[in-house]
């Protein structure tokens, strides 16, 4: 009896692609990826996952060892995607989970170079994407209490005999293309993010902008709680060390961050700074959003996925308030703008996108 192999179609032969050609795009990020553990803040590869629940939200994270976890540099082929899916629908332009790009256009936007090894770097990237698998109960349907996926569903680049990488291709999942054209679940950052090279830097800012936003009292979070909700391996006594480095430095483009204590508890306040970064665009209709049923889209208006942008961000919910140890809220409450700063030494890092062999120690 002869064998019979199953092909699978791909799913971007169900997919109408979405070709890149906006140009520059204002760099947009997704709010549920930017307070929550989602990637290693690590230079060096990671397998062991990263399992975060505060209330009713779950994050799981898993590697497999041959690619190791998606780093926080690789969210950075994210930020991009999001930027141009948001920047082709103010344009009246349809999208789609399939993009169709060059590596050029890529690697220019997020600020590196276009180099062979920049060029092997990214598809190192998208091989982490593809290879970390995400369950989470956020953004769950009424009928369903979690969503598994990676973050890159397939990909394919396009070569020349020589080996030129001329064109490349990828997949989105579901999840996240529909947490970006939901108006209402994306943030502008500031370009000068891409120039951040920590990796607890990168997460943090991220948190600085999905959470004090332009509050003028800022946002208060105990460091123990910024701990748990970074995913980082490394101890809460080093990652409170490189918390306070972080705030000598001042790096971060439109916050200040300062350090405060109250009894033996320590504690980062962020606080609004000048600000570069527009208000995300006002509400499009979304097009191109005919790839699933509208679950997982709570934030929606009656009229489809036509949402108004909450720039003050204004939100109190507990997981974000959260602090480590016993469940309890935590010192948002607190209007005082009292900012202390700590006085420590800068240590300069340096680090390549989607580099994992530059060294490093977690």
């Amino acid at each position: 009896m002869s064998s019979r192999r199953l092909i699978t179609p791909s799913e971007r032969s169900k997919l109408d692609p979405f070709v890149v050609s906006t140009g520059d795009a204002s760099p947009r990020d997704q709010r549920d990826l930017m307070e929550r553990p989602f990637f290693s803040l690590a230079k060096a590869k990671r397998t062991r996952p990263i399992l975060y629940e505060a209330g009713d939200v779950r994050v799981e994270v898993y590697a497999v060892p041959e690619h190791g976890m998606a780093t926080i540099w690789d969210a950075d082929v994210l930020i991009w995607a999001a930027s141009q899916i948001v920047e082709a629908e103010n344009l009246g332009l349809k999208t789609s989970r399939f993009l169709r790009f060059t590596p050029y256009q890529l690697l220019i936007a997020v600020g590196r170079q276009t180099g062979a090894r920049d060029y092997k770097l990214l598809k190192g990237a998208l091989a982490r994407l593809q290879a970390t698998v995400i369950r989470t109960s956020i953004r769950h349907g009424e009928h369903w209490r979690r969503h598994q996926f990676s973050w890159i569903n397939e990909w394919e680049e396009c070569a020349r005999h020589d080996g030129r990488v001329e064109g490349m291709e990828f997949v989105l999942p579901d999840w996240f293309y529909r947490g970006v054209i939901d108006r209402s679940l994306v943030l502008s950052i500031d370009p000068a993010y891409f120039r951040l090279t920590g990796g607890i830097e990168r997460w943090l800012y991220r948190v600085a902008r999905k959470h004090a936003g332009r509050q003028p009292k800022g946002w208060l979070f105990e460091i123990a709680h910024l701990h748990k909700k970074s995913g980082s391996l490394v101890r809460v006594s080093d990652f409170a060390l490189q918390i306070r480095l972080i705030a000598a430095r001042q790096p971060f483009p439109g916050y200040s961050l300062h350090i405060e204590r109250e009894g033996r508890r320590e504690l980062l306040r962020i606080l609004p700074a000048k600000l570069s970064t527009d208000p995300v665009d006002g509400a499009v209709e979304a097009l191109g959003t005919s790839h699933g049923n509208p679950i997982g889209t709570p934030h929606a208006a009656p009229s489809g996925l036509r949402t108004h942008v909450l720039e003050s961000n204004l939100e109190s919910n507990f997981e974000s308030n959260c602090c480590s140890g016993s469940e309890r809220r935590a010192d948002n409450a607190d209007a005082s703008a009292g900012s202390p700063s700590t006085k420590h030494s800068s240590r300069q890092q340096s680090l390549q996108l989607f580099d994992h062999k530059a060294g490093g120690k977690r």
